[in-house]
């Protein structure tokens, strides 16, 4: 493969990103229109929106095996096509039975997206040599962020049904330009798990690495979810200071995902880990100890600092697995790791009303201290100039 066409893939793959994460960023400001068109309670919305989640981390395992057989790019082309349709469902839905079907058909093509996208990326970084998966998760903060920014001036302007013709046709557009330039990834070949046989990988270290991206999604999903509520009710912050906590640490964690490649590329994988795990601890020991909203807001912007680069490290050492493909190694990482940010948020709400916030963010930065001492084994992001590319 040439360098020309590896780097066009590069960035065919980036806009992948984009597109995937620009559709979950116009879904955030969807969600209270539809609680207000079904009249649902909380409970009611919370559940809609773990149907959601659960029909992306469904299809993961089968995404990674179509991907051992048909590779990354094949998948990936189909995935982004109909994810950008696949919007349509939850504003045609009139009734809730409806949405529950166009939640978890939106759901399982964004989980399928994000499996062959990130499995694309490896591919992409063995054609090139170096890493391209940090920048290539920047791009998926910077399109979830244009979503959720444009979605709700779009909706309050236009009414529900526009936004969703133009996210889709946005969507559309960008996946349909870019998806001929994919690059295709080395074929499995025979005796390869995640090739020929449809079966659970045997290499424990896939599920190691697995475990490992569950430690980083947690407390990234808990400042997400909560971090809001732990400045409004704990230090008594307005609802605009409020919002600064997850603003500032989204916004921290995008800027270093495009710095982190270049980090990457000269500290190598194993430090790089190492280093945001010192600063994503720290940040998010302060944010648990801090005395006052700016304070923490600081914490939580200096903690999205660290977790953002370890997310796409560890995703690399699960598809640079030895005797692995990409998707395989890959659908095993996410799967678990995003099975774990489906239960968090309601395991977080639970032990708060007992403890307060204040304790979680601190049980979170252990969690990410345990990730800093479990560096040395994601060695695996490093051998991709080894790896075959096509």
């Amino acid at each position: 493969m040439s360098f020309q066409n590896a780097s066009l893939g590069r960035w065919a793959m980036a806009a992948c990103f984009f597109v995937n994460g620009f559709m979950v960023g116009s879904w955030a400001p969807q969600i209270p229109v539809v609680a207000s068109r079904f009249d649902l309670s909380e409970t009611a919305l919370g559940l809609l929106i773990l149907v959601f989640g659960c029909g992306a981390v469904s299809v993961m395992p089968l995404c990674g095996y179509l991907i051992g057989h048909f590779g990354s790019r094949a998948v990936l082309r189909i995935a982004a096509l109909v994810c950008a349709l696949s919007f349509a469902g939850l504003v045609a839905a009139t009734q809730v039975w409806q949405m529950v079907a166009a939640l978890i058909f939106f759901g399982a093509f964004l989980g399928a997206m994000d499996i062959s996208m990130n499995a694309n990326a490896v591919a992409v970084e063995r054609a090139l040599g170096r890493a391209v998966m940090s920048s290539s998760h920047g791009f998926w903060s910077l399109g979830g962020f244009v979503g959720a920014g444009t979605g709700g001036l779009l909706l309050e302007r236009y009414g529900y049904m526009a936004h969703a013709g133009m996210v889709i046709a946005f969507a559309f557009a960008i996946a349909l330009a870019t998806v001929p330039f994919l690059i295709v990834e080395a074929r499995p070949v025979a005796g390869q798990e995640g090739g020929a046989r449809a079966r659970l990988p045997r290499n424990p270290m896939v599920y190691v690495t697995g475990l490992i991206a569950l430690f980083c999604m947690l407390p990234e999903g808990a400042v997400l979810d909560w971090a809001a509520l732990y400045l409004r009710q704990e230090m008594g912050a307005g609802i605009a200071e409020a919002s600064l906590a997850f603003t500032a640490f989204s916004g921290a964690m995008a800027l270093m995902r495009f710095a982190g490649d270049r980090l990457r590329n000269r500290f190598g994988a194993v430090r790089t880990l190492r280093y945001s795990g010192i600063v994503a601890t720290v940040g998010m020991l302060g944010a648990g100890l801090a005395p006052s909203p700016i304070l923490a807001t600081i914490a939580f912007a200096f903690s999205g600092m660290g977790i953002a680069n370890m997310v796409p490290i560890v995703f690399s050492a699960a598809g640079n697995q030895p005797g692995l493909s990409p998707g395989a190694g890959m659908s095993v990482a996410t799967t678990i790791g995003y099975s774990g940010m489906l239960v968090a948020p309601s395991l977080v709400g639970f032990v708060a009303e007992r403890t307060g916030f204040a304790p979680i963010f601190i049980a979170f930065s252990v969690l990410l201290a345990l990730v800093l001492s479990m560096a040395n084994l994601v060695r695996s992001a490093d051998t991709i100039a080894m790896q075959p590319a096509s």
